[in-house]
């Protein structure tokens, strides 16, 4: 009783008394199995190469992503998502050295899979952006715009040689029409039914994939708006959601993660396949500059935005803070 009169049914704090009771009635849990952790492998370095606008994390020879994979799998992270980082003279306009057997990504892929087996999932990136001359992640046309279906061309082969590497999962990223459903018939052309397709659903034309630009050893030229999605629409997701379940499928994505919070819990409600998020590179760079600076708390702002990207309805989070956090929890 208080001076304003009783409200006994009415104090939501009885809830929130010690840490112990904050913990039983949690709504929303993170654990090692949601995460993966996105990987960088360089050809033609012998030790690993510091990215400076990703604090703590590198390009790996061989060598230290075998060790990485090895780590990530002890800690309980359920995958890890490989980007391949050629030699500046083996990028071309098409791409080549992407679909070369023998390619940086393609021995990472082997690599790993000789390491851990399938203690941990491998997905590799399907995208020609880290392998073309001009940074696009397709084909370009005489007029110098990506040309989609001879984009979707290099796709399937892209995905016959990841899973010819040992891939369990590809993730084509390149906003192409009809991509999820031409790597799906290319996989099953060559008998691999059992490679899953991580769709890159909804991936917007973002300002924070900056640091990421650093770790691929991006040549990009111009920008990416005509096949990204434009930040302002959101019905626009649903539309690519439909399509990419109709051509096959296996898990959708939703890229960035915490500036499109409300377009994952949109996604979320309407599938019935795992819904996976990336923490890309500028929202790692944003908590570790600010934390660099003491304005906050490092590793409760990792925890907060994770748990953020769960609540809203992420099965999985594609995060470069995987192996720490899960060794944490």
């Amino acid at each position: 009783m208080t001076v304003h009169g009783s409200f006994p049914g009415s104090r939501p704090r009885r809830l929130r008394v010690n840490p112990v009771m904050r913990r039983m009635v949690a709504e929303t849990r993170l654990h090692p199995a949601d995460l993966i952790l996105p990987a960088f492998v360089r050809e033609g370095v012998s030790r690993p190469v510091p990215i400076s606008a990703m604090p703590g994390v590198v390009q790996h020879t061989l060598d230290t992503l075998r060790k990485t994979a090895v780590e990530a799998a002890s800690a309980g992270v359920s995958g890890i998502m490989l980007f391949g980082v050629p030699e500046e003279d083996k990028k071309d306009a098409t791409g080549t050295a992407g679909t070369d057997p023998d390619g940086i990504l393609q021995a990472g892929i082997r690599a790993v899979r000789e390491e851990v087996g399938d203690d941990l999932i491998v997905m590799s990136d399907l995208c020609l952006d880290e392998f073309t001359d001009h940074g696009h992640c397709g084909v370009l046309d005489g007029q110098g715009r990506v040309d989609n279906d001879a984009t979707l061309e290099r796709y399937a082969e892209m995905a016959q040689v990841q899973a010819d590497a040992g891939a369990h999962v590809v993730g084509p990223s390149g906003m192409m029409d009809g991509q999820v459903g031409v790597v799906r018939d290319a996989l099953d052309t060559i008998g691999r039914e059992d490679v899953s397709i991580l769709a890159y659903t909804v991936k917007y034309s973002s300002a924070f994939y900056g640091p990421f630009r650093e770790a691929v050893g991006s040549s990009l030229k111009g920008d990416r708006k005509t096949y990204q999605q434009d930040p302002a629409n959101a019905r626009e997701a649903l539309r690519e959601l439909a399509l990419d379940l109709e051509e096959g499928a296996d898990m959708v994505m939703v890229k960035p993660a915490l500036p499109y919070l409300d377009i994952l819990a949109r996604i979320a409600a309407e599938v019935d396949v795992p819904v996976a998020a990336y923490q890309i590179s500028g929202e790692y760079a944003m908590v570790e500059a600010a934390a660099e600076k003491g304005w906050i708390d490092r590793d409760a702002a990792i925890l907060e935005t994770l748990t953020g990207i769960r609540r809203a309805g992420a099965n999985m989070i594609l995060t470069y803070w995987a192996t720490e956090v899960a060794e944490k929890l």
